[in-house]
């Protein structure tokens, strides 16, 4: 009698309590820095994912359970290879004798940098096995559309005082974001739930934006509601492109921009009652490429209505009223210094020497700051106030150096075998996006075309990020993988009949 209750009901409430995690897990991912972190889950760092409590849940209650009684799916073997590398690159690490910089030794380093990539590998894990079919799917993206609402929603509310600030809003706004965030609030950017506007940014044109374009683009919605082509995913894509750019992030507006263009060019749906229209679509896409302009110029009235609230984001255009004394490529070289790359230059550069120092295994994962002082450029730099920060930081503070490009990281820090086993990786999602796009199924071709949308979204953002710990990569490379895990099951289950 007790074993046939359990089987019923012990399952069923198994299963509540995962779609109840899975759920939290989703709608929490926009919190990226929660202050109240214990230290021995990564308290002391940036990033600190709210979504990681449900997600140590879900772990235990259905993953690890699964793992003994389920199939792996290939793509996630080839993920395994570059972690063998990176651990044994920095185990290797260990063995050089390498002095501790402000009382961080390099095994502290490993052990952090080894769990950050732990946290990513679960999160990949967890969102690539959780689905169980085409529902699964759709509820998955549901709620992740319900915790950008919120994080849109809080988003907006920071807006008002970006465009007209007035004090007594942004206190009461900074009263609450302490218990969201461990960085304070910027008064002319908006940060959302996050550490900062950069994240956001991130997150919306990475996380958020392939699946909404992907939705309105082939007229796909996961929510029973829709009113002819209205959908809720159209209603939020505008939503998202609009406040985007009062994050005055520059890399989130060139993957937004970029996206929308790749989207309404390549990715939009084909189908017409206008046998002309399709006729003359055969011939050359100009109707494309002028729906392209308009949002272009959309887009950018949008942009220059936001910088004109943020003087530092002006000056992207300001710029270009100077005239040239010089060359002009010393001209376009100084543009990019004036924007404030130098800095991101420098860390780039010294990745690559570091890389081209130890060019099989590189130096372990998160032993990129141990050289940094060494392989530095030789050029002065006092012209670049960030970099000499770190150089020479003030007494008391402790400093957390990184190349803040994950291809450059990978390729410093694992070598060459380490890259190659990652874009191996890479390529076997690009691969199951592909597969997913050339579907005739539109539901199947939905998660391809958002999936392709994610990669390009990843191409770009990998040269502003550098944690294995921010879950919005795997988080897109996992719903990549279970789509396309479900869809061959799909098929293989209709080939028995």
């Amino acid at each position: 009698m007790t074993g046939s209750w359990w089987s019923t009901n012990g399952k069923r409430l198994i299963s509540t309590l995962s779609r109840i995690c899975w759920a939290l897990f989703l709608v929490t991912l926009p919190v990226s820095s929660f202050p109240f972190f214990p230290d021995n889950i990564g308290g002391g760092t940036l990033v600190r994912p709210l979504s990681i409590y449900p997600l140590i849940i879900l772990l235990l209650l259905v993953i690890l359970p699964r793992l003994f009684t389920k199939p792996i799916p290939k793509t996630i073997l080839s993920f395994l290879p570059f972690v063998v590398i990176a651990v044994v690159s920095s185990l290797l690490a260990t063995l050089r004798g390498i002095e501790a910089i402000q009382g961080v030794s390099v095994m502290a380093r490993m052990f952090r940098a080894l769990a950050t990539l732990g946290v990513g590998g679960a999160i990949y894990l967890v969102v690539t096995l959780w689905p169980l079919n085409k529902e699964d799917l759709r509820f998955s993206l549901r709620w992740l559309y319900a915790g950008f609402v919120m994080a849109m929603f809080w988003g907006t509310l920071q807006a008002l005082y970006v465009v007209q600030f007035s004090q007594r809003w942004f206190d009461l706004m900074s009263s609450v974001q302490k218990y969201i965030s461990i960085r304070r609030l910027f008064t002319n950017r908006v940060s959302g739930l996050t550490y900062e506007p950069n994240w956001f940014a991130d997150q919306i044109s990475f996380l958020l934006l392939p699946w909404l374009l992907a939705a309105v683009l082939s007229g796909y919605t996961v929510f029973k509601w829709r009113w002819r082509w209205v959908t809720i995913e159209l209603f939020l894509l505008g939503w998202a492109l609009a406040l985007l750019p009062f994050t005055f992030s520059r890399a989130g507006l060139i993957v937004m921009i970029v996206l929308v263009l790749m989207g309404v060019l390549f990715f939009r749906s084909k189908k017409t009652d206008d046998p002309n229209e399709t006729k003359s679509l055969r011939r050359f896409p100009w109707r494309r490429i002028g729906e392209g302009a308009v949002l272009v110029v959309i887009m950018g009235a949008v942009i220059f209505f936001a910088g004109s609230r943020n003087e530092f984001f002006a000056r992207i255009w300001e710029y270009w009223q100077r005239t040239p004394n010089q060359g002009y490529v010393r001209y376009i070289i100084n543009y990019f210094e004036y924007l404030g790359f130098g800095a991101r230059y420098t860390y780039m550069e010294t990745a690559y020497q570091v890389y081209d120092d130890y060019p099989i295994m590189g130096v372990g994962l998160g032993n990129y700051a141990f050289y940094f002082d060494e392989k530095l450029p030789d050029r002065p730099l006092a012209a670049i106030p960030e970099v000499l920060r770190l150089v020479v930081p003030e007494v008391g503070s402790s400093r957390l150096i990184t190349p803040k490009n994950l291809i450059l990281r990978v390729m410093a820090e694992t070598g060459i075998l380490g890259l190659a086993t990652f874009i191996a990786f890479v390529m076997a999602i690009l691969g199951c996006a592909l597969y997913l796009w050339f579907s005739p199924k539109l539901e199947v071709k939905f998660w391809g075309v958002g999936g392709i949308l994610g990669l390009i979204a990843f191409g770009l953002v990998a040269s502003s990020f550098d944690s294995f710990a921010i879950p919005n990569m795997w988080v897109v490379f996992g719903l990549i993988t279970a789509a396309m895990r479900l869809s061959k099951r799909q098929i293989t289950e209709a080939e028995k009949f």
